[in-house]
């Protein structure tokens, strides 16, 4: 494996530690932020693996879905977590009246982990 692919999956899981570390604090907006980019950072690995590397978001969510999920190598779910969290990452940062609550901030970052460790058995961890 790749030593980026390491680091990638290293800061993975450093921002989901982040993630519950401000959730328990009830910093719920950051958070969101920090429990997206643990699966953006995992989903990046993967991509990573294949020489593949992208500016923008929306690119990665979408070379995800079409080389792993429409493939059969992941499960739709994480393709569809992976957007929620997004989506939950976008209104965090930019719709100054969203109010979180901490279950659903706590679902996803239980999903963004659940989502590193699907990387991780793929790539053979």
């Amino acid at each position: 494996m790749k030593e980026s692919t390491h680091q990638l999956l290293a800061n993975a899981h450093e921002t989901l530690n982040a993630a519950e570390l401000l959730v328990n604090e009830g910093y719920l907006r950051d958070a969101a932020s920090r429990a997206y980019y643990g699966a953006f950072y995992a989903a990046e690995a993967l991509l990573n693996e294949r020489e593949l590397s992208f500016k923008k978001h929306g690119a990665v969510h979408s070379m995800f879905a079409q080389d792993f999920v429409k493939t059969g190598l992941f499960d739709a779910k994480y393709h569809r977590w992976l957007l929620n969290a997004f989506n939950q990452r976008q209104l965090g940062d930019y719709d100054e009246t969203v109010q979180f609550k901490d279950d659903d901030v706590r679902e996803t970052i239980q999903q963004a982990r659940e989502f590193l460790q699907a990387v991780k058995t793929h790539l053979q961890m």
